[in-house]
């Protein structure tokens, strides 16, 4: 098998980039790092990299509100309650939200679309992945 280091970055695809870099910049706080004429490469606090990238097919990662595909960003307790009336404020339709106490990771998440409607997910995550074989 290989023997990776870490994660450099993942790809988001989206429709308009202008549209994408104002919502991953000015909605979630995410920084731009670069652009060129179809990404925009994004940086979020903890030196994750993503970029978004200018999709010639349909975007349709899940069907109506499913949530299966989605990006999840950690936020701490307090964050996550002010993200939603901030959201709210937005207009952006939290569609879901779960409080978890059982399964990989435990505590409160809340999911919206993009604007591709690619979803995301924020979570208060206060007991992180175990390692395997661990209960």
């Amino acid at each position: 098998m290989l023997k990776l280091d870490h994660l450099v970055h993942f790809t988001i695809p989206v429709k308009d980039l202008d549209r994408s870099e104002k919502f991953y910049t000015e909605i979630l706080g995410l920084k731009r790092i670069r652009r060129n004429h179809h990404m925009v490469f994004v940086e979020s606090p903890d030196k994750t990299y993503f970029v978004l990238t200018y999709s010639e097919k349909p975007i349709d990662p899940n069907f109506d509100d499913k949530h299966e595909i989605h990006t999840a960003f950690r936020v701490s307790a307090e964050e996550y309650d002010r993200a939603k009336e901030f959201l709210a404020s937005k207009n952006i339709r939290i569609f879901k939200e779960e409080d978890r106490r059982s399964g990989t990771f435990h505590g409160r998440s809340a999911y919206f679309h993009d604007p591709d409607r690619n979803v995301i997910e924020i979570i208060d995550l206060y007991r992180p992945a175990q390692a395997e074989g661990e209960a």
